[in-house]
């Protein structure tokens, strides 16, 4: 692992996740699915609904990935998650439901400390989004988060989703940057493994508290938000 100081005189380019790094998507979604579910009448906990929803399309995501064939988009992924979520809730819905719910990814407000974080990092790196969100996805969302990233890249450039590392690879060709010239910050470690497995250097971002688990690929930085990876990092 390199140190922080090390990195501050490397790296180039500071890369972040956006759903659940930038973007507070559990927070975000549970707002948008609690009246939804109310209005259905479901007496369940909307957080749980969401927890559903967001592990079964990460699972989606990976058998995508995996069945190494033409990259599906992450709306279709989404619909299909949203889909089995609700059957599994027995809750009655229409498609047109089900795309509403998906859309509303779009619309994810930032984290509080990220702006300013993010402000303070853009003065010293590039700062860049690799998404597994889709290219019309990730342009929808800039007019709700309002961060002026430099670049905003989605894995459909690389045909297939994180953490698969031709996303990565790809992400340092498109930014013309060594992947040991990145800095990639993601609140999951599944993110960073697959970041740190391309050669880049990593930053959990550990809002949740969860053990990062044995892998060798460990993260570079471990910090509580985004406000300390600035004071890290500037």
């Amino acid at each position: 692992m390199a140190s922080v100081e090390e990195l501050k005189k490397n790296i180039k380019v500071v890369m972040f996740d956006q759903y659940g790094t930038v973007v507070d998507m559990q927070g975000g979604l549970v707002e948008i699915a609690t009246p939804f579910l109310a209005a259905k009448g479901w007496k369940g906990n909307p957080n749980s609904f969401v927890t559903w929803w967001r592990r079964t399309h990460f699972e989606d995501s990976m058998i995508d990935a995996l069945l190494h064939r033409e990259h599906t988009p992450y709306r279709e992924i989404g619909h299909r998650a949203v889909t089995k979520t609700l059957e599994r809730a027995e809750i009655p819905f229409t498609q047109d439901e089900v795309k509403y719910l998906v859309a509303c990814i779009e619309k994810l407000r930032c984290f509080p400390d990220v702006p300013e974080a993010l402000q303070r990092l853009q003065t010293k790196y590039q700062i860049v989004v690799l998404s597994n969100g889709d290219k019309d996805m990730l342009e929808t969302a800039k007019q709700y988060h309002q961060v002026p990233f430099d670049n905003v890249i989605s894995v459909a450039e690389a045909n297939s989703f994180k953490p698969h590392v031709n996303t990565y690879k790809k992400a340092a060709e498109i930014m013309g940057v060594q992947t040991d010239e990145i800095l990639f910050v993601a609140n999951h470690a599944f993110d960073c493994i697959g970041a740190k497995s391309a050669g880049m250097h990593t930053a959990f971002i550990d809002r949740r508290k969860r053990p990062f688990g044995g892998t060798p690929h460990q993260p570079d930085i471990w910090v509580d938000d985004m406000k300390s990876l600035a004071d890290a990092m500037v």
